[in-house]
């Protein structure tokens, strides 16, 4: 199994950099571009990067059904191509958002519709979910129509909100990712697996790009696929408390935005320094801001990357020795 793993890394991340290195001269030969608002001048940075992490992705999940299909790697095809069309309902939200820019309640609410398809294979399946210290429990319906649709909405939105950093979405993704692939291999979730390594790779590929200073912004498309790749391994996988622990610092941001009517939350340049606007903390972003009186870029996204390492070593501590 280690073998097909490396290779579906390896080509997802092959393919990843390969599609964006094509990419980018044509998104920014025909405008598709932002304003890299971190750096003095706001120069503009290619966006809609996350086509490539779309497409390293699908193809490992492709590769791995090709792999099952004919060299006996085994794992449930069904469930895998289930949670990809889930994954690819989100990706064309955000494609879609990245070009005409939805309105914020349309993209809270319409990734609701990237539930359906892992909700006809887990009424086909189990309908069980293990809560922490509580053990498994059969939520029947209300784990079908509610807690499905509404852990991918949240998931993909929480991954979009937390961003606008050269290397955060991805790098503070990997890392998650990272840790929920160690559960799907202690689990033996092959399903999970099958999407996690492949946008892992797909990740890693793309930050070659896209660490500081990014050559290429994720866009929407990217963002969202990741929490939704998340999500949808983790219930097809059965582990879908531990993909909520993992997402702790996401959901940190979500409340502190909420309190603040979701504002935009870039820093204030100032002589290479990153400052919370007027003072104020309006996202998690500024918390390392204002503690350390301004930050630099490089500083602030590896203080996210290392803080999104610190809960996912947490949470597989708690997974490991208390069997959360």
């Amino acid at each position: 199994m280690y073998v097909y793993l490396l290779a579906l890394f390896l080509a997802s991340g092959a393919f990843s950099y390969a599609v964006l290195r094509a990419l980018i001269p044509r998104l920014r030969k025909f405008g598709i571009v932002g304003k890299d608002m971190s750096k003095p001048g706001s120069p503009e940075i290619p966006e809609m990067g996350g086509i490539g992490i779309v497409s390293g992705f699908a193809l490992g999940v492709l590769l791995a059904v090709f792999f099952s299909t004919f060299l006996g790697f085994s794992f449930n095809t069904d469930f895998v191509m289930g949670a990809l069309a889930s994954v690819f309902i989100l990706a064309f939200i955000g494609f879609v958002d990245d070009l005409l820019d939805m309105p914020q309640a349309v993209k809270a609410f319409l990734p609701l519709a990237a539930g359906i398809p892992l909700i006809a294979l887990k009424a086909a399946g189990s309908t069980a979910m293990h809560l922490p210290f509580l053990g498994t429990v059969d939520l029947g319906a209300f784990y079908l129509f509610a807690l499905i649709p509404i852990g991918m909405a949240v998931a993909s939105n929480l991954t979009n909100m937390l961003a606008g950093f050269n290397g955060m979405e991805a790098g503070m993704g990997f890392v998650a990712l990272l840790a929920a692939a160690l559960v799907a291999l202690s689990v033996q979730s092959t399903e999970a697996l099958v999407l996690y390594v492949p946008l892992l790779g797909a990740l890693a590929g793309f930050l070659l790009l896209n660490f500081y200073p990014a050559k290429v912004f994720p866009g929407d498309v990217g963002t969202l696929v990741i929490g939704a790749t998340l999500a949808a391994g983790a219930i097809i996988g059965n582990f879908e408390s531990i993909a909520a622990m993992l997402m702790a610092l996401y959901m940190l941001d979500f409340f502190i935005k909420i309190l603040n009517g979701f504002p935009k939350t870039f820093g204030s340049l100032r002589e290479g320094k990153l400052y919370a606007p007027d003072g104020r903390i309006r996202g998690l972003v500024h918390v390392p801001m204002k503690i350390l009186n301004g930050v630099r870029e490089l500083d602030l996204v590896l203080i996210f990357i290392i803080g999104q390492a610190l809960v996912g070593i947490g949470v597989l501590l708690l997974f490991l020795v208390l069997h959360v």
